[in-house]
């Protein structure tokens, strides 16, 4: 090749190549459509405030709440702050070991998980606010209540995940720790370790959002100190300004969370794990058909010896007769059917109209790459506020009736729905793109033939999280929003006249419809998935 060829295909790769100045304009460009919408939201709120479209009891102005930052951060505001983030990493680091050490237990050991998984699933079922009216009576308002519902919404994910790391390792290197003759403790920190720190992540991200929430939570129902007590204070008031500081500042702290984890994920994992792994088939026998249920009959045996011989007083811990009596009592009645009807009205009219806004928006998003690049940021940085936090404005705005549980439940219902959506709308294959192109489809079309039956699945498993949060959330609006008929304002009203025979009755109901969710959840993703089935 002549040296005027040379230069010549020289000068035109770099001509081919962005220059640094372009590289620079587009990355700025990708930052300016990022703070489009906040910015745009920020000024509606400075002119509707400034222009008294809202009372400034509803709506403070943005000077407003910057100077009652001020004034905050001047007495108490850190002091109120640190008190959270110190309850919370006591919760989280019982959570952390708690999860590990059940999930590696239930993981690596057959005979455990046959023998622990059914009673630990079946108390997964119910959500951790339904534990409050029993916990608060068994461990009062103080910090050990708060501290173990963080260790217990915490420990769940972790330990699943964690479960399914450990199990998911490849029986090929499980033989070759057996021939190497590991210790246990070779065996936890160069097999187990190392291939379940990918999973860990995953459920630790899940269990830090899951304990911030629901940290905040308690603060708001029972706590006279912390940053949820200071936003209880804020709506008591009609100080919405001290509520607008403390949801951003929750907001910050959740953001600070996820991207430290995310830096941490990448600087700790960065070997390649298999996606797939062989799962060793055991022959089963009729004998496992039981196990699962010997743990629950010892307890219950132990709960029938306990009350009988008066280990425990009657005020804290009923006998089961008087339990199964309040149950029965409450379904003759209708009390128990009644209120159970309105709190599962008000979940699933939520996860409607909060899971259909969510599929929409993530489809949408994945369909329109302006979009995506003006709202995405934005969305994914509200789903990063505790759901909790917005309780005070929502209240204020739409009152203490229904409308504002319904509002309620139907924003903790979107933001899973929307991921879901979202997820799977960037996993669609390109293949299918070029298809419908070729074959000059409708969106309709597309939607129909192609994207709909690409992202079910991903859609699926989102439908299945926003029926446990619609549960999660109708039990904190009838908590934190004012009286109404419902099983949580059931179960805080006997709570409150100590008679712990109904509250343990109606734990007992939601952990049955818990249970009926789940499986119809499970049985509408099979029946709608089921096509994929038949693949190969």
């Amino acid at each position: 090749m002549s040296q005027a060829s040379t230069e010549r295909k020289t000068i035109w790769l770099n001509d081919a190549k962005p220059s640094k100045f372009s590289q620079i304009l587009d990355h700025a460009n990708q930052i300016a459509v990022r703070w489009l919408v906040p910015v745009l939201l920020f000024v509606l709120w400075w002119f509707a405030s400034n222009q008294q479209w809202m009372p400034a009891q509803i709506l403070p102005t943005p000077q407003a709440t910057w100077q009652t930052f001020l004034d905050l951060s001047a007495n108490d505001l850190w002091w109120q702050l640190g008190i959270s983030l110190e309850r919370f990493a006591f919760g989280l680091l019982l959570g952390v070991l708690g999860g590990v050490s059940l999930g590696i237990l239930l993981g690596y050991s057959r005979t455990a998980e046959q023998y622990i998984s059914g009673t630990f699933y079946a108390l997964v079922i119910i959500p951790t606010l339904a534990w409050l009216p029993l916990l608060m009576i068994w461990l009062g308002i103080e910090n050990a209540l708060k501290i173990f519902i963080i260790f217990k919404a915490t420990m769940v994910p972790i330990a699943i995940h964690t479960q399914a790391g450990v199990r998911d390792i490849q029986p090929k290197l499980k033989e070759m720790a057996a021939i190497l003759q590991f210790s246990k403790k070779d065996l936890i920190l160069k097999l187990l370790l190392p291939a379940t720190l990918p999973y860990f992540f995953t459920g630790l991200r899940l269990a830090m959002a899951a304990g911030w929430t629901t940290l905040i939570a308690v603060e708001l129902l029972a706590s006279s100190e912390g940053i949820g007590y200071l936003m209880v204070v804020g709506r008591q008031l009609f100080q919405l300004d001290i509520v607008f500081v403390t949801i951003i500042l929750i907001g910050l702290v959740g953001i600070f969370f996820d991207l430290l984890l995310q830096w941490l994920e990448r600087k700790f994992v960065f070997w390649p794990h298999a996606a797939l792994s062989a799962h060793a088939v055991e022959k089963k026998s009729r004998s496992h058909a039981f196990k699962p249920w010997i743990i629950p009959a010892s307890l219950l045996l132990l709960w029938f010896v306990s009350t009988a011989f008066h280990w425990i007083s009657a005020d804290v811990l009923p006998t089961p007769v008087a339990v199964w009596q309040a149950l029965s009592v409450g379904i003759a009645d209708g009390s128990l059917v009644t209120a159970m009807h309105h709190s599962l009205y008000r979940a699933l009219l939520g996860l409607v109209i909060g899971g259909s806004i969510g599929v929409v928006t993530g489809i949408l998003l994945g369909l329109f790459k302006p979009l995506e690049d003006l709202f995405a940021p934005t969305l994914n940085t509200l789903r990063l506020i505790a759901i909790f936090a917005w309780i005070p404005l929502i209240t204020a705005w739409f009152g203490l009736g229904d409308l504002s549980k319904t509002v309620f439940i139907s924003i903790a219902t979107f933001f899973p729905m929307f991921i879901a959506s979202w997820k799977g709308m960037s996993n669609v294959p390109k293949q299918l793109d070029e298809a419908s192109d070729i074959l000059r489809l409708s969106l309709p079309q597309r939607l129909e033939i192609l994207i709909l039956p690409s992202i079910a699945p991903s859609v699926f498993a989102g439908f299945r999280l926003a029926l446990l949060y619609s549960w999660m959330a109708s039990f904190g609006a009838e908590y934190l929003m004012g009286s109404g008929i419902g099983i949580g304002s059931y179960m805080m009203a006997a709570q409150q006249h100590f008679e712990m025979d109904r509250v343990i009755a109606a734990t007992i109901l939601v952990a049955v419809l818990g249970a009926i969710l789940a499986w119809l959840g499970k049985i509408t993703e099979n029946r709608a998935t089921a096509w994929r089935k038949n693949e190969g």
